[in-house]
């Protein structure tokens, strides 16, 4: 018989810790009205800064991908299907951090200090560089915006359905590439965790949290702590 949290918010992750029940009930949202000014000035926001991004990594992104290459065989770049606002599939990029087999069991949850990481890719990790070209692949068109909760692949959707109600609900908004999950715990929130802060944003989002957000972010990529 499945065991439910009744209401799961930011007070009672903690307990999650102790004892993990068979079945995790997380409180319902009603989806968001779209705030058409909001909307607009993050879209424009993203694509300004993604532009400009792009065109300053250009040098660097190049000098990672020859140390890529030159470091294990394998392609530069990792591309992988996450679904996006509304469920919607599209293809994320990352630099290759990862040896070619790293899934060669199927589909795993990235951890911290994973092992199956190249000694290069440990480096990107470390610093989020792995998740640049994201920037001129997926921001700068719209797949992804700056700030919103991390996509996720359908397998674990699918998965994470099985014991947590409720995780669909992160597909309410477009995808980020940092998020308040992120600065909160980032590799060390579980599933169940991470869904809690991503209703938290979903309610509360607006232009001085994403900002807000973004230079958390900064600070969590000096700590060496963060997103997956």
């Amino acid at each position: 018989m499945n065991t439910a949290v009744g209401v799961l918010d930011s007070a009672t992750i903690q307990t999650l810790e102790v004892e993990k029940p068979e079945k995790i009930v997380i409180r319902k949202i009603d989806k968001p009205k779209t705030k058409l000014a909001y909307k607009c000035a993050k879209r424009i926001i993203d694509f300004l800064a993604s532009l400009i991004g792009s065109i300053i990594l250009i040098i660097p992104m190049i000098v990672i991908a020859v140390i890529i290459k030159l470091d294990s065989k394998g392609p530069v770049f990792y591309k992988q299907e996450r679904l996006g606002e509304d469920g919607k599939p599209f293809m994320l990029y990352k630099f290759r951090s990862m040896r070619v087999d790293a899934e060669a069991n199927g589909a795993q949850w990235a951890t911290d200090h994973d092992e199956r990481c190249t000694k290069v890719g440990a480096v990107l990790r470390l610093y989020r560089l792995d998740e640049l070209p994201q920037i001129p692949f997926n921001i700068l068109p719209g797949t992804l915006s700056i700030v919103g909760p991390r996509p996720e692949r359908k397998v674990f959707y699918d998965k994470f359905a099985t014991y947590i109600d409720g995780f669909e609900q992160r597909l309410y908004v477009k995808p980020g590439l940092t998020g308040l999950a992120q600065v909160s715990g980032g590799y060390d929130l579980l599933p169940e965790e991470k869904i809690v802060y991503d209703l938290e944003y979903i309610e509360n989002r607006s232009l001085k949290m994403d900002i807000g957000i973004i230079f958390k972010t900064i600070a969590v990529i000096f700590d060496h702590e963060g997103a997956r």
